[in-house]
């Protein structure tokens, strides 16, 4: 078997989001966007627009009617610990909580957070240990069989949930739901830090977004535009008796915690749109109605230095958001997220002994036994999500701690048929869920990928040594992983040791949505879904799930544009017909995705293909 921690990397490197991709991204989006369909400045406005004041409230709660037909919980302002219990029960009969309720409780969430500083200070005592929770992601079960292992929170059961509620699991509205009303009940016992993924960007790409729209058909995007000021009024950390600091994800070489305590934690929606310097290209800036300018170079907003976030600010919030830590001494930069920084003990041991402190608990990561300890026992690694990439891949563990004890772990995994799995089983399900996620991403750069083998194939055997295959695989993929152990997993290997490297696409292929359809537009739709989705989440303003055509030519000009894709227009223009089955001229475009996917050979044997959209 071989290490386990290549499936982890390879887990961090391809299913967390790289932060400075998104955010040129994000950037490039904002500034050409308005060029392409020029009356629309939907996008500027939902970035940038004003946050929706109180006098909204009224306005929202005001048309709309809770008719007597509704089964679901009705709670009662203000709120009571009977209204937690309603709450988890409804939710646990797949119960959907009404639009009505679900914006007063945000609306209450949002005043109550404005009081709340950037870092909540909190004290034990040998008698009040305080629980402490890691990623979440959306799994409502490991939620559940926290609050019945440990109880519900209380003024003597208090909790710190750290971050990244959202996102992945199908669950991230009831979550929000039941911890926003546990801290409007107990809003000095329940406390709430802000992770990565509490970033309504994040939520475009990772499914909260899809979620709610699903859920709330109607009232949806009302609710969306109330938790993106939400998240910015969430605090950065909690601090515990002065000694344990509680971030998401971690700390670098130059974090000031001084400076962080005084920031406006609310000036930006997404942490993905850094701060633009003042002094813009004025020969190419133009202003929009929601009073903002886009440049050449980014986005500024209108005002005085003063009201400005700075970059340096702006940096230490990435790096509380975004960081891991790591064996190697030193503060160098996250690669694999492209945003934060990787930390070492020597980092964690200044940081924590310049502001008197003697251990960061952190999540971000997900970890096999549910938590990790590193950095000489200064850090703990906790993440909550049991079951994160598969059934049996890892356990949840939260910790509870208390002035003058060592922190105490609690395991858990949610499925029975796995919650006595051993070890090793656990890491070879992690294992395996990772070389398929391997494969498929070198389906997706299949063209690439045989450019580079045959450039390295001089003699034109179709065979390459070990040495030349694991370069081009890491040349073209960009994964830093042991390509060279995982060579036997992924490829045939002849009895001179040398590697047939066409067999590395031998038992996966990308499913043909239409037969004209050439296998270079296919490869690349399929690479680019993710963002392709964004961008068609930006441009279907009225969430109804279609597109014209125009707007999809329009789309697809953007991509290519960014990407520097070199696909005639002409070729996605007729898969689009082609793909438009009622001939009225729109997609459905969360369809015409679900179109691209992969099939592998073993699947298809056991007739069961599954899609990746």
């Amino acid at each position: 078997m071989i290490n386990k921690t290549w499936a982890v990397a390879l887990r961090v490197q391809r299913k967390t989001s790289n932060l400075r991709q998104l955010s040129n991204f994000f950037s490039f989006m904002l500034e050409n966007y308005t060029r392409v369909l020029e009356e629309d400045s939907e996008l500027v406005t939902h970035l940038l627009g004003s946050n929706i004041q109180d006098k909204d409230r009224q306005d929202y709660l005001g048309l709309i009617d809770v008719p007597d037909s509704y089964c679901g919980p009705r709670l009662q302002f203000p709120l009571t610990f009977t209204d937690i219990d309603l709450l988890i029960e409804a939710f646990k009969q797949q119960q959907i909580l009404h639009a009505y309720y679900v914006l007063e409780v945000l609306f209450e969430t949002k005043k109550l957070l404005q009081q709340k500083p950037n870092f909540t200070h909190t004290k034990t005592s040998p008698s009040k240990e305080i629980t402490i929770c890691g990623d979440l992601h959306g799994k409502l079960d490991d939620l559940f069989l926290i609050f019945s292992k440990n109880g519900l929170p209380s003024v003597s059961n208090p909790y710190v949930f750290n971050g990244d509620f959202v996102d992945r699991g199908k669950n991230s509205m009831e979550i929000l739901m039941i911890l926003f009303v546990s801290f409007l009940v107990y809003p000095n016992d329940l406390h709430l830090n802000r992770g990565n993924h509490e970033d309504f960007m994040m939520n475009k790409r990772y499914g909260f977004t899809k979620e709610v729209l699903n859920k709330y058909k109607l009232h949806g995007k009302k609710i969306l535009q109330i938790l993106e000021d939400i998240y910015t009024w969430l605090p950065i950390g909690t601090i515990i008796d002065n000694e344990i600091l509680v971030v998401h994800g971690g700390i670098s070489d130059s974090t000031d915690l001084n400076l962080l305590h005084r920031i406006e934690r609310n000036k930006w929606k997404s942490v993905l749109m850094p701060p633009i310097p003042i002094d813009g290209d004025r020969a190419t800036e133009k202003e929009n109605k929601v009073g903002t300018t886009i440049t050449a170079r980014g986005i500024r907003t209108n005002g005085s230095l003063s009201e400005q976030l700075t970059k340096h600010e702006w940096e230490q919030v990435v790096d509380i958001l975004w960081s891991d830590p790591r064996g190697k001494r030193g503060c160098y930069p996250n690669t694999s997220r492209g945003g934060g920084c990787y930390f070492g003990p020597d980092v964690t041991s200044r940081i924590l002994n310049k502001y008197q402190l003697k251990m960061l608990i952190r999540s971000h990561e997900c970890k096999p036994e549910g938590y990790e300890i590193c950095h000489d026992g200064k850090v703990i690694t906790l993440f909550s999500a049991s079951n994160y990439y598969e059934e049996g891949s890892n356990r949840g563990a939260y910790i509870r701690v208390s002035s003058g004890t060592p922190p105490r772990f609690f395991q858990y995994q949610m499925t029975r048929a796995t919650c006595l799995r051993p070890h090793y089983q656990r890491v070879n399900a992690l294992e395996s869920s990772a070389i398929r996620m391997l494969k498929e991403r070198m389906i997706s750069q299949k063209t690439d990928l045989i450019r580079v083998f045959q450039l390295q194939d001089c003699s034109k055997s179709g065979k390459l040594s070990v040495g030349q295959w694991a370069f081009s695989m890491e040349n073209v993929l960009g994964l830093n992983l042991p390509w060279r152990s995982l060579s036997s997993r992924l490829v045939t290997i002849d009895k001179d040791g040398n590697i047939d490297y066409m067999s590395s696409f031998q038992d996966i292929h990308i499913q043909k949505p239409v037969k004209e359809a050439q296998y270079t537009l296919i490869e690349t739709v399929y690479r680019y879904r993710s963002d392709l989705q964004i961008i068609f989440n930006v441009i279907d303003s009225d969430h109804s799930g279609l597109i014209s055509m125009e707007e999809f030519r329009s789309m697809w000009k953007l991509f290519t544009s960014y990407y520097s894709v070199c696909i005639d227009d002409s070729q996605i223009d007729e898969l689009a017909e082609r793909m438009d089955l009622n001939k009225d001229g729109s997609i459905d475009f969360n369809e015409f995705l679900k179109a691209f996917y992969v099939v592998h050979k073993f699947d298809k044997l056991n007739k069961s293909d599954t899609k990746f959209a």
